[in-house]
């Protein structure tokens, strides 16, 4: 990648470079030694090749895209991170994005052409994360911010991906994004996360609509079976199934009351499958690939 008379102690130099992607700042070159006339001498060497003001791509000109987001947070400042699209592109969340997104706080705004920079109020070290060595927002704010600048069904997938990554627990998520302080985003977050719960007939809209994805008939709903008001029956298979809204079955009392009703089912020869709302939200191919096991079992069972 280079020179190896480029600093006084080459390991160490190389080192931060290849951590930092292929970039170094001019700061931390002076730290190796190195002033003004010796970067200006690189440079027109073609040894260092300016990426943004004080950030150079190491030996050659062309950096990965790490290399690039690297260099951008280096050069809005030691308080910037990664974010918006970009930080969801790197926790994986999303899988490409146009532009370079930084946020930083307000005292320390800085304008960089090519990067979109974000101010914000209250950035703080308990929001900063690394990933590959990037320092980049921490994934709820990264949601957050994702839920600013894209469609809903782009952040309905985004957590889809966040939950399968173990990036986040959907169980534990809705609470969190109930306390976090207005700004763009959050109210949409809010709402797909169902701090504000679905309805029971908007509940029971989706969860219809994943029974005709799984090619199976529509069961009755809100029926009286075994004594109980049951959300959808399929009485030809003796399937109950139970959607449980964020709203509902959070107190152990209701846990109890459901799981004597589970139980007065299967006495009765009944089965009962349950989901959350957040699996009926975000992981609905969980709930299709459940429907169409349970169902192809049941329906090959001898009659009787």
């Amino acid at each position: 990648m280079g020179d190896k008379k480029l600093a006084q102690d080459p390991a160490g130099l190389w080192n931060l470079v290849r951590r930092q992607h292929g970039v170094v700042t001019r700061s931390q070159l002076g730290g190796f030694g190195y002033g003004p006339a010796a970067v200006k001498h690189r440079i027109s060497s073609g040894r260092l090749h300016p990426l943004w003001r004080g950030v150079y791509a190491v030996g050659r000109r062309e950096v990965g895209r790490h290399g690039y987001w690297m260099a951008a947070v280096l050069s809005c400042g030691p308080t910037a991170l990664l974010s918006h699209r970009s930080a969801a592109v790197l926790w994986g969340l999303i899988a490409k994005s146009r532009h370079i997104d930084v946020v930083v706080p307000r005292i320390a705004y800085r304008r960089r052409p090519g990067i979109r920079v974000h101010q914000r109020s209250g950035l703080g070290p308990e929001h900063r994360r690394q990933v590959d060595g990037i320092p980049v927002t921490d994934v709820v704010s990264t949601l957050v911010d994702l839920a600013s600048c894209v469609p809903e069904w782009r952040v309905e997938r985004a957590i889809n991906e966040a939950d399968r990554f173990d990036l986040v627990d959907l169980e534990t998520l809705p609470a969190m994004a109930a306390t976090l302080p207005p700004r763009p985003g959050t109210a949409c977050l809010r709402r797909l996360l169902g701090c504000d719960a679905l309805t029971d007939s908007g509940l029971e809209r989706k969860f219809l609509a994943l029974v005709r994805t799984a090619g199976l008939p529509r069961p009755e709903t809100q029926a009286r079976v075994n004594g109980y008001r049951v959300d959808f029956y399929w009485p030809d298979l003796k399937l109950v199934v139970e959607a449980d809204s964020w709203r509902h079955h959070r107190t152990p009392g209701e846990q109890a009351t459901d799981h004597r009703r589970d139980q007065a089912h299967t006495a009765a020869g009944l089965t009962t499958l349950r989901f959350a709302e957040t699996q009926i939200r975000f992981v609905p191919q969980e709930v299709v690939a459940g429907l169409k096991t349970v169902v192809a079992r049941l329906a090959a069972r001898p009659p009787g």
